[in-house]
């Protein structure tokens, strides 16, 4: 293999974030994230309590989402967000930019919006990661130029989806891409090294892990993550006995969906 298991875990943004998870769940996958070892929970505000109670102890951050999923909420709403969030226990936040301002050009409103969650988070400890929801965007320009507001702001991370962008076609029905090759190699060569890049949408097996961070990704939201750590560790022990362990799986993206 040619990534460690901590390197892949530690991608690893364990979502928590269906509308019909009960409190039950989240607390399972509160668990399940400390067993695995990954970098965070990605965890409904409400539940940010439970989950840094949970997660005492281990080196599992709890991240919250602010202005989820569709980014409309007022940007003093997202800040107070942030500040509830960090008081109750996380130490990322994942905000989602105001999408209708960003494809009416609006730079201004949403150059604001993003700083004051970063000066929100940066007062409290928090790193920031951003969400574009790319399949809402128009073209390449404008993901570019959300890349720059966010380096500037000082946003840890640019990310590319929420999971639950879905975009309805002509003919009713809905589709979504979410994390794909194009804008995770457009996104990591806009920002500097400064900034790191979250894909998100779509990643659900251990090939499609690995070949984001080939890409220079260094984190990734899944829900998939108790099977693909458990694939790693399945290859781990074929290869040690003489056999490549290999899917066969291309590890591709694109394929939307949470």
């Amino acid at each position: 293999m040619r990534y460690t298991y901590d390197e892949l875990a530690k991608m690893i943004d364990h979502s928590l974030l269906h509308p019909t998870m009960t409190d039950r769940e989240l607390a399972a996958g509160c668990r399940l994230a400390k067993k695995y070892r990954v970098a965070s929970v990605c965890i409904k505000p409400y539940a940010v309590k439970m989950a840094a109670k949970l997660l005492k102890g281990s080196d599992v951050a709890v991240g919250a989402v602010v202005g989820f999923p569709h980014g409309s909420s007022t940007t003093e709403s997202k800040r107070y967000e942030t500040e509830i969030a960090c008081r109750d226990g996380a130490t990322e936040i994942d905000m989602v930019i105001n999408i209708g301002k960003a494809l009416a050009g609006d730079w201004a409103y949403v150059d604001k919006d993003i700083q004051a969650v970063v000066r929100e988070a940066r007062k409290r400890g928090a790193i920031v990661k951003v969400i574009f929801e790319n399949d809402f965007l128009t073209g390449d320009p404008i993901k570019k130029k959300l890349c720059r507001l966010c380096e500037k702001a000082g946003a840890d991370f640019v990310k590319t989806s929420t999971g639950y962008g879905f975009v309805k076609g002509a003919d009713g029905t809905y589709s979504y891409q979410g994390a794909t090759e194009h804008d995770l190699v457009l996104m990591r060569k806009t920002v500097s090294r400064k900034v790191q890049v979250k894909a998100a949408g779509g990643v659900r097996d251990l090939d499609a892990l690995m070949h984001v961070r080939d890409l220079g990704t260094t984190r990734c939201g899944a829900t998939a993550t108790a099977a693909m750590l458990e694939d790693y560790k399945r290859r781990v022990k074929a290869e040690r006995m003489g056999s490549s362990g290999s899917s066969g799986s291309s590890g591709s993206l694109g394929r939307g969906g949470y």
